[in-house]
């Protein structure tokens, strides 16, 4: 977190008083003169620390929603990235060798989402760490609840993006299984789901294609793809070990928050409701005022019919 310095200019520095005569009788001002020309300088002075911690703390917020609209990007590219890896593992899963191109794609986006998702995460924690920072000194602002909540929602929508990629990465994994499963039974060997686990877990693949025999070309072709899942499969789980701490360290983060997000959705519902509530109040004021002018405009114009009538009346009466 940036500090903020402030630099105070004092007003004895502009009077030296060493320089001045010994006796007091030669004192060019007297002493209540002299406190009257220090206040303007001090007030001047207070006014320009003000005006400094303004700038700096203007200038501190800037740079803390450059960081924050620098996280949103971040997070809408993982998000693209993950629709792209679903587009990959449908085309991966069509075919029964798929080409190196497309499997070298999708380790790319792979490592790609690695990249930025970590990225994402250190941005986060150290806007986490700077407002534990502040909490510690009992700092309470309208900038630091801004932070918090903004912080807040990132988190949120980070731990839902990369939910959500852990979700692709799990089906894609039990579809590469359902696959080998086929095509062992294809070859003859029937296995149970969980000594295909078993085996998918010990990566002991030799222990079901050991005894296939190559006696057709489908059992080649059979065998072929069955490795070639089991590949991808070891690479799957490597990805998902890898960004597992990560997962547990932003859930848990979140889970945390959902009381302080719960509570400012809740205010911001309210607010919406309080905001239709005054608009509907404005209108029926607005209604009651121009009606309330046009009794009072009638009381007057009866007023003065019943005045000129008395006038008249009163007059006749009299004479005149």
């Amino acid at each position: 977190m940036a500090a903020i310095h402030v630099t105070k200019q004092y007003g004895y520095k502009r009077f030296p008083f060493y320089s001045l005569p010994l006796t007091l009788p030669s004192l060019p001002l007297t002493l209540p003169s002299v406190r009257r020309d220090l206040q303007p300088s001090v007030a001047k002075d207070s006014d320009d620390d003000e005006e400094v911690v303004q700038v700096d703390r203007d200038h501190f917020m800037d740079e803390f929603f450059e960081q924050v609209e620098e996280i949103r990007v971040c997070i809408d590219k993982l998000s693209e990235d993950v629709e792209q890896v679903k587009k990959q593992h449908s085309a991966i899963l069509a075919a029964p060798n798929p080409d190196e191109k497309t499997k070298q794609e999708l380790e790319d986006l792979t490592a790609d989402i690695k990249k930025t998702a970590n990225k994402v995460r250190s941005k986060l924690k150290a806007i986490e760490q700077s407002i534990e920072q502040e909490e510690g000194l009992n700092r309470s602002s309208a900038d630091l609840r801004i932070r918090k909540t903004q912080h807040s929602t990132l988190s949120r929508k980070f731990v839902e993006v990369m939910t959500e990629y852990n979700t692709t990465q799990s089906k894609y994994r039990d579809r590469c299984k359902d696959r080998i499963q086929r095509q062992l039974e294809i070859t003859g060997r029937t296995t149970t789901n969980e000594e295909l686990e078993d085996m998918l877990e010990s990566g002991k693949l030799a222990i079901f294609t050991d005894d296939i025999k190559m006696d057709s070309q489908i059992d080649k072709q059979a065998l072929n793809e069955i490795e070639t899942r089991h590949t991808e499969i070891i690479k799957l789980e490597n990805s998902i070990r890898e960004l597992h701490d990560m997962f547990v360290d932003m859930a848990m983060l979140v889970e945390s928050q959902g009381e302080m997000i719960d509570r400012i959705e809740y205010n911001v519902e309210h607010s919406v409701d309080f905001v239709e509530r005054a608009v509907s109040d404005t209108k029926k004021a607005v209604k009651y005022q121009s009606q309330a002018r046009k009794k009072k405009l009638m009381i007057i114009v009866c007023c003065t019919i019943l005045g000129v009538v008395l006038a008249s009346t009163i007059g006749g009466y009299l004479g005149f």
